[in-house]
């Protein structure tokens, strides 16, 4: 995850597709194409023609719903395993039995809805990385300016020149038109050809800032061409958090309440009622969707700012309070993050690379062509 301050350049035109969950919701709220749209899909996975899914056939559909959010494919991570599961609960509801068609559109617009819920908060631009961004960068009158200060920036100064090069690939992103070169298969399928091609007898030799800056072009003008043949799809996410969403959850004191009162609902209490302030953090973190904040441990910047505030309200003593003062506490962190917020907005960007083409990663969520002709 890198830090961000400005939206990418995408002055290419229209290799830019947002994802901010409006097709979504356009589905889910037309009652009559969501409904055709779930007959067609109740239809699909209902193999044995008895009106009603049992769990193996809802498996194809849970998987879909992963693929949809981005998770990996099912049996290749516990964490992510876990939400298949939770998924699959959501439509059987714990139960082993089988889930009628009425369920099954009640859910899947719920699921739905979560979805795109999330991208409205936190909208996805799929981008079409193609050179011509790079091209554009390396020919820009920032360009030396922005390599300079790269190359100042290495962190082995005595490294050989392929060394410089490739640290330099990696301090670039999708505002220079550089895929992330963490991937592996853009490593292997597009900077390293680029780096055996471009190699000359003292790539392996120390480098002056002159030498970096002639060398790099020609690494960069090749990368662009490749691009240009082989073109790479990023799915780009940006997000600032400068406290807006705090300061609305602290104005509307009814919606505060609920979501309070939901935090403590679950947290261990002493016989007289009281709460210990270790449980803090555990509050905040499920109060944290609502005040427009990461999950702790998401965001290194912002694990910092709330660190920080839990030191200057004592929070970290142990000490067990009443539910009141725990809510007080808990209203008064909020109010502290959201001053910090503003003072100081915290961006934060990601980029993925996309390697199954558009569309086809989730069947469950594409409408059928006989559908929408």
């Amino acid at each position: 995850m890198e830090t961000s301050s400005g939206t990418p350049r995408r002055k290419s035109g229209g290799n830019g597709q947002v994802l901010d969950g409006s097709n979504i919701m356009e589905l889910v709220g037309n009652e009559e194409v969501f409904s055709n749209f779930v007959d067609h899909k109740f239809q699909e996975l209902d193999r044995d023609r008895d009106g009603k899914l049992s769990v193996n056939e809802l498996e194809p559909a849970v998987a879909d719903i992963g693929a949809a959010l981005g998770l990996p494919a099912q049996g290749t991570n516990p964490d992510s395993d876990h939400i298949y599961s939770e998924v699959l609960n959501e439509f059987t509801h714990g139960k082993q039995e089988k889930v009628s068609k009425t369920e099954f559109k009640d859910v899947l617009s719920d699921i739905l809805l979560g979805m795109a819920a999330g991208l409205k908060r936190d909208p996805i631009v799929i981008l079409r990385m193609d050179g011509e961004d790079l091209l554009e960068f390396v020919n820009g009158p920032s360009y030396e300016a922005e390599m300079v200060a790269i190359f100042s920036q290495i962190e082995s100064p005595n490294g050989s020149l392929r060394d410089h090069i490739i640290e330099a690939l990696e301090k670039l992103t999708v505002d220079q038109g550089i895929p992330p070169t963490s991937d592996s298969w853009v490593f292997n399928n597009i900077v390293e050809p680029v780096l055996q091609s471009q190699a000359g007898p003292d790539w392996d030799k120390p480098v002056s800032q002159g030498t970096f800056l002639e060398e790099f072009k020609k690494v960069a003008l090749a990368v662009a061409e490749h691009l240009k043949e082989q073109p790479v799809i990023v799915a780009h996410s940006e997000n600032t958090f400068d406290g807006t969403s705090i300061k609305r959850l602290l104005s509307n004191k009814f919606e505060l309440d609920k979501i309070l009162n939901s935090a403590l609902e679950n947290l261990p209490k002493d016989r007289n009622g009281k709460i210990s302030k270790e449980f803090l953090r555990v509050a905040l973190d499920v109060v944290s969707p609502s005040a427009g904040l990461p999950p702790l441990g998401a965001i290194e910047e912002m694990d910092k700012v709330i660190g920080e505030v839990f030191k200057m309200i004592n929070a970290d003593d142990g000490k067990q309070v009443k539910e009141d003062e725990f809510k007080k506490l808990l209203t008064e962190i909020l109010g502290s993050v959201m001053l910090q917020l503003e003072g100081n907005p915290i961006s934060v960007s990601s980029n993925s690379v996309v390697h199954e083409p558009l569309g086809s990663s989730s069947s469950l969520l594409q409408p059928d062509s006989s559908e929408t002709a």
